[in-house]
């Protein structure tokens, strides 16, 4: 959700996204999403976290943080664009353990710092998940969890059905965050590719979800056409180090 953009079809910088990181996150608070879909879900997937050291990789304005934090966890974010951690630091207090760092690098952590780490959105702004993921391993402790979501593979095949599916493939959209016209670069990964990065990096799947969204969603927010409450949106993982 933060680590890679486009604009107008043109790589941007982390100061490049600073320019439209309040609306990105303004559009984030109340939108279907994130509020009522990604975040509860992972909150969820979570579980009991107090007093549990929890990373938050791409961490953006702090929402997952916070709520992290209110259930106890003693968290540490990062992510890449300085306007975004400005905005979590806002939201969590000057005391607030952030960092501006970028998740195709190396971390600035120590091994085995943290017990969990949760990555909301993230992945799917990377081409190469191997380095990210080993760095993942790397700052978890032995047994440690990493929570995720990121697009689901099947959405990107109806949306692109002459597409190949199977292929690790780069694409662009628009979305309107309060107001402001924002382009995301993003890469397809298909399942079987996803599983194998995670397996290669030394994690195996403890649990893949695919959740509705929260009970407490407004009616209008959800689709007209999914009666249900359902619909394909993000796909949910819990992995467990090696």
């Amino acid at each position: 959700m933060r680590l890679c953009l486009s604009w107008n079809g043109d790589t941007v910088t982390a100061t490049d996204y600073d320019d439209f990181a309040a609306a990105y996150a303004a559009a984030n608070e109340s939108g279907l999403f994130n509020a009522y879909y990604a975040t509860p879900a992972m909150l969820s997937l979570a579980g009991e976290v107090s007093g549990r050291r929890i990373l938050d990789a791409g961490c953006g304005s702090g929402p997952l943080s916070a709520a992290l934090r209110d259930k106890g966890a003693a968290v540490t974010g990062f992510d890449l664009s300085a306007a975004m951690v400005a905005l979590a630091r806002r939201r969590l207090g000057e005391d607030a353990d952030l960092h501006v760092a970028d998740l195709s690098k190396p971390l600035p952590f120590a091994d085995a710092e943290f017990d969990d780490v949760v990555a909301s959105l993230v992945l799917h702004y990377l081409e190469d998940w191997s380095g990210p993921l080993a760095e993942l391993r790397r700052v978890l402790k032995p047994g440690g969890r990493v929570i995720l979501s990121t697009m689901h593979p099947t959405g990107y095949a109806m949306e692109y059905p002459e597409a190949d599916y199977f292929a690790v493939t780069k694409y662009t959209e628009d979305y309107i965050m309060d107001g402001q016209t924002v382009w995301l670069t993003m890469w397809h990964r298909p399942l079987h590719a996803m599983s194998d990065a995670f397996a290669a990096a030394g994690f195996r799947i403890v649990t893949i979800s695919e959740p509705p969204p929260a009970p407490n969603t407004p009616a209008e927010l959800l689709p007209p056409d999914k009666g249900s409450g359902r619909f394909m949106c993000f796909l949910f993982f819990v992995l467990e180090s090696a």
